[in-house]
């Protein structure tokens, strides 16, 4: 029998084939890795020459480091920021209000559909002229307002979404014990849908990360800004991206391994909280003295 709902499980003839397909594949990978070697290394790429500035403590100490710093900040900001915004949003899509609905939904969709870079040259460029902020302070504020406007508006997406696909037993089960529509929504709907969507959720944190080095483009001193300042200095651009690169892409694993481990977590607890409500005592005998009286 199938042990798929899908497809078969593959045989043994589809296992060689997979597995001669996927050796296939590697040794293509290789293949093409090595040949970019061999190019880099013709055009001087690899000398030891170009690498050895990212061996310095100045370069790490007066560039990287804080670049890297200023990037965690403002995505750490805009985090939090899209964060409160998704949820005040995403419940005000779920208002009964027609007012407030549709409101949100105008601003949400707004927001989705405007680009990131573009929100930010227009807030960079906005703050700089009105002189609302310093105009030193106006790159980070721009990156961040724009950040949080877009992300804010996905989180916003995903709370409506999330709590859409709960079961409606939940909204009479509150409704039930008293709850009016609203604190039923407040207090059993959006934690669920929010535990619900934790995974997608932590996956956005991650495109806030990566999303914040367009900042280098309004001249925001981030981690690109900074490489790419260490890289014109030393003419070593390539390297100093290469270096960046390395840095985005361990950052990018650390967040994807903790939405995982996360994920897992809920999961996990979620699926103990289920047994031990199925496996408690004298649960049926109360339900039945409650449909008896």
């Amino acid at each position: 029998m199938s042990g798929s709902v899908l497809f078969d499980a593959p045989g043994p003839r589809a296992r060689r084939r997979i597995l001669i397909a996927n050796i296939l594949g590697v040794v293509a990978v290789l293949a093409l890795l090595a040949w970019v070697l061999k190019v880099l290394a013709d055009f001087g790429q690899l000398d030891a020459a170009k690498w050895t500035s990212f061996a310095q403590s100045g370069t790490w100490e007066n560039y990287l480091l804080p670049g890297l710093v200023n990037t965690l900040k403002s995505a750490a900001i805009a985090i939090v920021a899209s964060l409160v915004f998704g949820l005040v949003f995403g419940m005000g899509r779920l208002a009964q209000n027609k007012l407030i609905n549709g409101v949100s939904s105008v601003i949400v969709e707004f927001f989705r559909a405007v680009p990131v870079l573009l929100m930010m040259i227009f807030f960079w460029i906005f703050f700089g002229r009105m002189g609302i902020v310093p105009s030193g302070d106006a790159p980070f504020v721009a990156v961040v307002l724009a950040l949080t406007l877009y992300n804010g508006s996905v989180v916003a997406e995903l709370v409506r979404s999330g709590v859409h696909g709960l079961p409606k037993g939940q909204r009479e089960a509150g409704i039930a014990i008293g709850l009016t529509r609203g604190q039923s929504l407040r207090l059993v709907e959006v934690p669920q849908a929010l535990v619900a969507m934790m995974p997608a959720l932590l996956g956005q944190f991650v495109v806030i990360l990566k999303d914040s080095a367009l900042g280098a483009i309004i001249n925001y001193n981030e981690l690109l800004f900074s490489g790419r300042l260490v890289g014109t200095g030393n003419a070593n651009v390539f390297q100093a991206l290469v270096v960046v690169a390395a840095i985005f892409i361990l950052i990018n694993f650390a967040l994807t391994y903790l939405a995982q481990w996360v994920s897992t977590r809920v999961a996990r607890r979620r699926a103990k909280a289920s047994a031990t409500d199925d496996d408690t005592p004298g649960a049926d005998q109360t339900l039945g003295t409650t449909a008896t009286v």
